[in-house]
């Protein structure tokens, strides 16, 4: 099993109303947006999509509208991250049957699992589900560190596919590769180490910013998987501050905020998660305005509708 998973795959946010319900068509606007502005693959309920802030139904019922939207056209996969490992074997088994092409995994939540309790949650979620499986590594988030020695030993699970590498130490690329050779797709997981990923080995990304900033991430993208790296440099040095807004706590509000800011969506998230106020707003609208006001010319066919 080996998917065609490939480039940008925005880590969609999920859209509340004003009562903090989820807006179905709000969340697919945006879906839809990013569609016409050529992204390669979306990623529903991530880290930004707020997966844990949602119930179980309205978590399918996300999915469920996401691959309507999608409609075949690109790849529409679901974070998995869950607090126990049956719920998480549920969802995944509910998610095949919702149509979603696809899982990204992750350890089981809050508690801070060993070696062996990992392996043994990632197995038992592969084998609930017949979809292929992107395996979420971030443990300055998540507490838990997907090791190479990890994919070394889960080489035999045929769905476990792919690798989204958020440890933010781009060497991990390599160690991976030196354990395991070509077995997993690789992807980047941080905004802010994308071009260093792509140099040494990731032909996919799971990105934060393209959801405000569409055009310039996919045409950054495109240059960079052409080698045509100072092109590729000068944008990638233009939306830096940008990026490192990926590598927070917050980086939900910020980056619902930056997308606000760029007529994506609303910046509401959901308790614990509260709006950014007073100086941090402040700072990190400057960063946004910063980026809208001296963003890089690109080619007209590469800016989005």
């Amino acid at each position: 099993m080996t998917p065609n998973w490939r480039g940008v795959f925005p880590a969609l946010p999920t859209q509340f109303h004003e009562d903090l319900s989820v807006d179905i068509d709000g969340t697919m606007r945006h879906f839809e947006a990013l569609l016409d502005a050529g992204v390669h693959g979306m990623v529903l309920l991530g880290t930004i999509g707020e997966n844990n802030s949602l119930t179980p139904e309205e978590k399918r019922e996300v999915l469920r509208a996401g691959v309507q939207v999608a409609r075949g056209r690109i790849p529409v996969l679901t974070g998995v991250s869950e607090f126990t490992t049956a719920a998480a074997c549920r969802y995944a088994a509910d998610a095949a049957e919702i149509g979603v092409d696809g899982l990204m995994v992750l350890p089981a939540m809050a508690y801070r699992a060993d070696r062996r309790e990992t392996v043994a949650h990632f197995r038992a979620v592969a084998a609930a589900s017949p979809l292929p499986i992107l395996c979420y590594n971030n443990p300055k988030v998540y507490g838990v560190d997907l090791t190479p020695d990890i994919f070394v030993e889960l080489a035999d699970v045929e769905t476990i596919v792919a690798i989204k590498e958020a440890s933010g130490d781009p060497r991990r690329l390599t160690d991976i590769v030196n354990a395991v050779g070509d077995r997993y797709i690789l992807f980047a997981g941080l905004d802010d180490v994308v071009l260093e990923s792509v140099m040494l080995g990731a032909v996919g990304t799971v990105f934060g910013v393209v959801n405000a900033f569409p055009a310039e991430t996919i045409y950054m993208w495109e240059l960079a998987t052409r080698g045509e790296w100072d092109k590729a440099l000068e944008i990638y040095r233009w939306m830096m501050p940008l990026l490192h807004l990926d590598d927070h706590p917050k980086l939900v509000q910020y980056m619902k905020l930056m997308s606000q800011e760029c007529g994506y969506g609303h910046e509401r998230v959901r308790p614990p998660r509260l709006p950014l106020v007073g100086e941090e707003r402040e700072r990190i609208l400057e960063i946004i305005r910063r980026a809208k006001e001296t963003r890089p010319e690109i080619p007209v066919a590469a800016r989005s509708a």
